[in-house]
Order: structure tokens, then C-alpha cells, then sequence
């Protein structure tokens, strides 16, 4: 017998994610609780279940492994966002379709955004311009499909309004109401229309479900 066909098979949905996904995940959990100064490679290292030193075999600082656990949530948010944007053509549906990503983004990526808004400063500059760039990019696509639907709003006030939506969804990420997440979901969705003007007439989500 091979020993390979020895070897018993790993129960279904329970793959281990790699070494570099796992160090991101306990990076992203440990300075989600403690901050980045409360946290050491050693830390993240035993965390991620690898000697400290398995760390700078694919990072070269504690910096770096933050850097990248954010840049690639971030990528993932980007992604989507470019291949969703791509379907549609009408504002609108821009609009909700951003809003409905930003949400999921809040939700699936808890840990990371609250690294993010704290941490980001700590990290070095080249680090910080690059996220931020992303992030300018990212609010880009809300500004331009905003002023399309609301013609009432200058450059600067279309980005302020932008900029509030967006931080009303991702406050969630501080608070676990314990709903189940399609009611949390649906209440962060009319939140986000009411921030940009939208449907300013509409119910409540529990009054648009009701039979």
C-alpha cells in the first residue's frame, strides 16, 4: 500500500489553510485584541502554531505581516468590487451593489478593519501611503456614482457623505448586536441609504418583510 492511499483522508471542510494564511489569521486576531505593540513574531508565530522564527520565512517584520493581512482584505474588497461593478451600468444599481459589499466587507472582515482603524498609524509610511492610495480608489467608485444620482451634491459634499456611509457600515465592526446577520445585514443596508439620500421614504427592513 502507497502512502499516500495510508494516509487517512481529512474530514470534509476541515482543510488547514496554509502557514502564511495562518499567520495572517492569528496576526489579525492577536493585534485585533492587543494592538500592534502587544503583540511580538514569537507571539503571532506560536498563534499561527509555528516556531517564531517560521514567521520571517515569509515575513521579514511584524509590520510586514500586518501590511500584508490588511492589503489583502482589502484586495479581496477590491476584487469583488471590480467584477460586481462590471455587470451593471446604471447608477443605482452602482450604488446598491457598493453598499451591499461594503456591508459584507464590515461583517466578513471584522478583524482587519478594526486593525486598520487603530493600527494604521504604526505602521511605516510607505505601508500607510499604499493602503490609503487603495482606499481613495475604492471611495473613487462611490463618489462618481453618487454625484450621477445625486445632482444636488458638490464633489466635496458627495465625499463627505461617502466617507459617513462608509464609517456607518464599518461601525459595526466595535459592536455584536447578536442578530442574526440577514437582520443585521438589511439594517446596515437602509442605514447606508439613508446616509446617501436614498430612498428616504422607505420603511424599515422588518416593515418591507412583513407580509
Amino acid at each position: 500500500m502507497s502512502a499516500a492511499a495510508a494516509d487517512p483522508p481529512r474530514p470534509r471542510g476541515r482543510r488547514d489553510p496554509d502557514r502564511r494564511e495562518r499567520i495572517l489569521d492569528a496576526a489579525a486576531d492577536l493585534v485585533g485584541q492587543r494592538g500592534l505593540g502587544g503583540v511580538s513574531v514569537a507571539d503571532i508565530g506560536a498563534a499561527a502554531g509555528i516556531v517564531g522564527s517560521g514567521v520571517y520565512r515569509h515575513f521579514d517584520s511584524k509590520a510586514a505581516v500586518v501590511t500584508a493581512m490588511l492589503e489583502e482584505a482589502l484586495q479581496r474588497l477590491l476584487d469583488r468590487t471590480e467584477a460586481e461593478l462590471a455587470t451593471v451600468d446604471d447608477a443605482v444599481e452602482v450604488l446598491a451593489l457598493l453598499v451591499r459589499g461594503q456591508v459584507d466587507f464590515a461583517l466578513d472582515e471584522r478583524l482587519p478593519l478594526q486593525v486598520y482603524h487603530r493600527e494604521l498609524h504604526a505602521l511605516p509610511d510607505p505601508a500607510q501611503r499604499r493602503l490609503r492610495r487603495s482606499q481613495r480608489l475604492y471611495v473613487e467608485e462611490w463618489v462618481h456614482a453618487l454625484r450621477e444620482v445625486r445632482a444636488d451634491l458638490t464633489d466635496v459634499d458627495a465625499r463627505i457623505t461617502v466617507h459617513a456611509c462608509i464609517g456607518a457600515i464599518q461601525s459595526v465592526t466595535t459592536y455584536d448586536s447578536g442578530q442574526p446577520r440577514d437582520h443585521v445585514e438589511a439594517r446596515l443596508r437602509a442605514v447606508a441609504d439613508a446616509c446617501l439620500g436614498l430612498r428616504p421614504d422607505a420603511p424599515p427592513p422588518e416593515a418591507q418583510e412583513a407580509p
